[in-house]
């Protein structure tokens, strides 16, 4: 998926795009299940009652709402949020109402580390370090493949001129 077409410039492509690990979508998968059960078992509990109607209305009310902001929320997060690195630079962008992004030229990245624990390890997925001209490192969490993404960066950043030297010193 060639998401930043419009933000490439001139000879510019894209190397690699790819959205936070899918770990993130677990919780939002495991609250979607709880609430449609529970509502689905106090609907069946309100069978007997005289005001059923409005029961069931505040209970669709309640699970609309705790499905909108604990599922449809963090989905929506994690699909809008974008980490790309072209052929130039590397790119992270994110959000959904406002967006938000750090475009780093690759001859400006010093260095590039990883740190996986032990789920990381398990699920193909980890921290990406990026330490550029900027002041402090920049630590990007739950990057899926990790370990390629850093290989292809570091290979991507030695491949890339050194755009401080221009005489090539």
């Amino acid at each position: 998926m060639a998401y930043p077409d419009d933000q490439l410039g001139e000879g510019e492509q894209v190397l690699l795009h790819r959205h936070p690990h899918w770990k993130l979508l677990v919780g939002p998968l495991f609250v979607l299940v709880v609430v449609l059960a529970g509502a689905g078992f106090l609907a069946v509990l309100t069978e007997s009652l005289a005001w059923r109607t409005p029961a069931r209305a505040a209970l669709a009310v309640i699970g609309g709402v705790l499905l909108l902001w604990l599922v449809l929320t963090p989905l929506l997060r994690w699909r809008t949020t974008h980490f790309v690195v072209t052929s130039h630079r590397l790119m992270i962008r994110e959000g959904v109402f406002t967006r938000s992004g750090v475009h780093i030229p690759l001859g400006r990245i010093n260095s590039v580390r990883s740190r996986r624990g032990l789920l990381d390890r398990l699920l193909g997925s980890g921290t990406l370090i990026v330490e550029s001209a900027s002041d402090e490192p920049l630590e990007f969490d739950d990057i899926p493949e990790v370990d390629r993404v850093q290989s292809l960066l570091y290979g991507a950043v030695e491949e890339e001129p050194d755009d401080r030297y221009p005489d090539g010193r």
